[in-house]
C-alpha cells in the first residue's frame, strides 16, 4: 500500500459502509438480498478481502484493520455459506473420498513422518540395545510376547477354518477402525491425541520388527504383516492426517471464527474418516483370511504392495481436483 493512510481510507472508506449497509440489510425482515445486491455484495467482499490483505501487512492492530476483520468475517457466509455441494454417494466412493485424501498433502506428508521417523527410530534403537527394548516391550500387551521370543510361526500356527477366520476378520476390523477413530477424533483436542495415536503406532511397528529381527524371525514377522501391513498403515495416516487438519482449523482459523473452520475442515475429515472406515474392510478381510495361511515372503510383500499401490494410485488418479 503505497499511498498514505489518510487517503486509502478517505477512497476506500464508501466501499465498506456499503458492504457493511448490505451486510445488514440481510439481516434485516426477510433476510433476503435482491440479485443485483448479491452480486454486489459478491464484489465488495472481495475488495475488501483484498484490502484487509493490504491493511494486516501495514497496519496490523490498527482500528481500520479491526474494521475491515469484522467486515470480511461477517460477509464470507453470506457469499459462501449457503453453497452447499450435494454429491451423490457414488461420486462419494469414485472421487469424492480420493479428492479429500489428497487436497491437503501437508498433513499426509506430517502424518507420515510422525508415524513412520519414530519406527525407524525404535527399530535401530531396538537392534542396537535388544536387551533393554525387550523389557519397554514388556509394558504393553500387544509386544510382550516378542520380547519372549514368543512371536508367532506363519508356518505352524496357519488358521484356515472359515468360521475362525471370519471372527478374526471382524476382530481386526473393529481394532483398526478404533485405532483409525482414535487418531481422526484426536484433532478435536488440537490435535495432541492424534499425534500420540500416530507415533504411537508406528513405535509399535518399529519395536515388533527390531525384536523379531534380533530373535531371528524378522522373515516371519514381514510374512504375517506385509499383505495387511501396508494399506492398513496407509489409512491410519490417512485418518492422521484428517485429525490434524481438524486440529489445526482451532487452533488456526485464519479470518474465520473457529466454529466456522471447524465446520468446513470438519466435514472433511467426517468425509474422510467415513470413506477410511470403509476401506478397513477389505484390510480385515485379508488380515483375517490372507494372512493367516502361511504365505511366503515374496507373495506376502506382492500382495501388500499392490494394495497399497491400488490405494494410492487412486488418490493420484481419483483426487485430481476438478478443473
Amino acid at each position: 500500500m503505497s499511498e498514505p493512510l489518510p487517503q486509502f481510507v478517505q477512497r476506500r472508506a464508501p466501499a465498506w459502509d456499503e458492504l457493511a449497509a448490505l451486510i445488514d440489510a440481510s439481516k434485516g425482515r426477510t433476510g433476503r438480498l435482491e440479485p443485483t445486491a448479491i452480486r454486489r455484495l459478491g464484489v465488495l467482499y472481495r475488495q475488501s478481502a483484498a484490502d484487509l490483505a493490504q491493511a494486516r501487512r501495514r497496519l496490523p492492530g490498527d482500528p481500520v484493520t479491526v474494521r475491515l476483520e469484522q467486515l470480511v468475517r461477517a460477509a464470507r457466509p453470506l457469499v459462501y455459506g449457503n453453497v452447499k455441494d450435494r454429491q451423490s454417494v457414488g461420486h462419494f466412493v469414485t472421487t469424492g473420498y480420493w479428492r479429500r485424501v489428497r487436497e491437503r498433502p501437508v498433513f499426509l506428508l506430517v502424518a507420515v513422518l510422525l508415524t513412520f521417523v519414530p519406527a525407524l527410530a525404535l527399530g535401530a534403537w531396538t537392534n542396537a540395545n535388544p536387551a533393554d527394548a525387550a523389557r519397554v516391550a514388556r509394558a504393553s500387551p500387544m509386544t510382550a510376547p516378542l520380547a519372549d521370543g514368543q512371536g508367532r510361526d506363519p508356518d505352524t500356527q496357519k488358521v484356515t477354518d472359515p468360521v475362525k477366520n471370519s471372527a478374526f476378520a471382524a476382530q481386526i476390523f473393529t481394532n483398526n477402525a478404533r485405532v483409525a477413530l482414535m487418531a481422526y477424533a484426536g484433532g478435536l483436542t488440537a490435535g495432541v491425541l492424534t499425534i500420540i495415536v500416530l507415533i504411537q503406532n508406528g513405535a509399535i511397528l518399529g519395536l515388533a520388527a527390531g525384536l523379531t529381527n534380533q530373535a531371528g524371525t524378522g522373515t516371519s514377522f514381514w510374512r504375517l504383516v506385509a499383505p495387511h501391513g501396508v494399506l492398513e498403515m496407509s489409512l491410519i495416516v490417512v485418518a492422521g492426517a484428517a485429525g490434524l487438519r481438524t486440529g489445526w482449523a482451532l487452533l488456526h482459523p485464519g479470518h474465520r471464527t473457529r466454529a466456522e473452520a471447524l465446520s468446513v475442515d470438519g466435514r472433511a475429515g467426517v468425509e474422510i474418516a467415513l470413506g477410511t472406515a470403509a476401506l478397513l474392510v477389505p484390510t480385515g478381510i485379508v488380515e483375517g483370511f490372507i494372512t493367516p495361511r502361511g504365505l511366503s515372503l515374496p507373495i506376502a510383500l506382492a500382495v501388500g504392495l499392490t494394495l497399497g499401490a491400488v490405494f494410492w494410485g487412486l488418490v493420484l488418479w481419483r483426487g485430481r481436483p476438478a478443473t
